[in-house]
C-alpha cells in the first residue's frame, strides 16, 4: 500500500505540538549534578597495587599520553638455598588528559585490572600543564569509580573469588586441625594410661623363669629307656666251648 502523501509531515508536526505543550525544565548545573550512566568515560583512575609495570597500556595508547617510569629491585629468596628474584617497582605513572581521546584502549589491554573508568568529569584547569595527572591524583579518582554491577543469579562465580574462597577454606581447615591436634594427643595419652592400668602386673624375673621351665601340658619323652613297642634285640650267640678244656 503506498504511503499517504503528507504522512511524514504530519508525524513531525505531531511531535512538535506535543513538546510545545510541555513545561521546559533546565538543570541548574553545577548546583544540580547530572545523573550519569555508570559506564560514563569521565576520567581514568589507577589502582597502583595491581600495576606490574608491564607497559602494555603505554605501548597500546594511540596518543602516547601515558608516561611510566620504574626500576628493578632484588627480592631475597624466601627459602634457604633459593634464588633471588627481581621485580619492577613503579616510580611514575602519569596520564596527560590534554592529549587523551578517551578511547579506553589502555583499560581494555591492562591484564591486571589496574586502570578503571570513573564518571567524574570536573577536572578542568586554567593551565594545560595541570591536566597531566600523576599517580597520586590518579589514585584519588579510584574512590569515584562505581562498584561493578551484580551478577545474574544463575551466573558462575568469578574465578578470582573462587580461588580466594578456596584458599581461605584451606587456611581455616589447617587452623582447625592445628587446634584439634593437642586435644587429640591428650585423649590418646589418657587412653594409653587407662589401658596400661588395666593390664596385670608381673613380678620382675617371672617371664624368664616361665620361659626356661618345661611345659607340663606335653608328655615328657625319656630317651634313656627303650620303647616298649619296639622289638627286643636278638640275644647274642654263646661263644663256642673251647675244645680240650683243661
Amino acid at each position: 500500500m503506498p504511503p499517504i502523501p503528507g504522512s511524514g509531515l504530519a508525524k513531525g508536526l505531531a511531535v512538535t505540538l506535543r513538546t510545545m505543550t510541555k513545561k521546559t525544565v533546565t538543570e541548574q548545573y553545577p548546583d544540580a549534578q547530572p545523573e550519569l550512566p555508570p559506564r560514563t568515560r569521565g576520567v581514568i583512575g589507577l589502582f597502583e597495587e595491581n600495576c606490574t609495570v608491564c607497559m602494555l597500556c603505554a605501548r597500546e595508547c594511540p596518543d602516547w599520553c601515558i608516561y611510566i617510569d620504574s626500576h628493578k629491585e632484588t627480592v631475597p629468596a624466601a627459602t634457604p638455598g633459593g634464588r633471588d628474584r627481581s621485580r619492577n617497582v613503579l616510580d611514575r605513572f602519569a596520564i596527560d588528559f590534554s592529549l587523551c581521546m578517551y578511547c579506553g584502549i589502555c583499560i581494555e589491554v591492562c591484564p591486571f585490572d589496574a586502570l578503571f573508568w570513573s564518571p567524574a568529569f570536573e577536572y578542568s584547569e586554567t593551565d594545560i600543564r595541570d591536566l597531566t595527572h600523576e599517580r597520586d591524583k590518579l589514585r584519588e579518582w579510584m574512590w569515584t569509580v562505581p562498584a561493578p554491577p551484580a551478577l545474574d543469579p544463575g551466573a558462575e562465580e568469578p574465578k578470582e573469588l573462587a580461588a580466594a574462597r578456596k584458599t581461605a577454606d584451606k587456611l581455616a581447615a589447617q587452623q582447625e586441625t592445628a587446634r584439634q591436634e593437642p586435644a587429640q594427643a591428650t585423649e590418646r595419652h589418657a587412653d594409653d594410661q587407662a589401658r596400661a592400668a588395666e593390664r596385670p602386673t608381673r613380678a620382675m624375673g617371672d617371664s624368664k623363669q616361665q620361659t626356661d621351665q618345661p611345659r607340663t601340658d606335653q608328655p615328657r619323652t625319656d630317651h634313656s629307656r627303650p620303647d616298649q613297642n619296639q622289638p627286643n634285640p636278638s640275644p647274642k650267640p654263646d661263644r663256642p666251648e673251647q675244645e680240650g678244656r683243661e
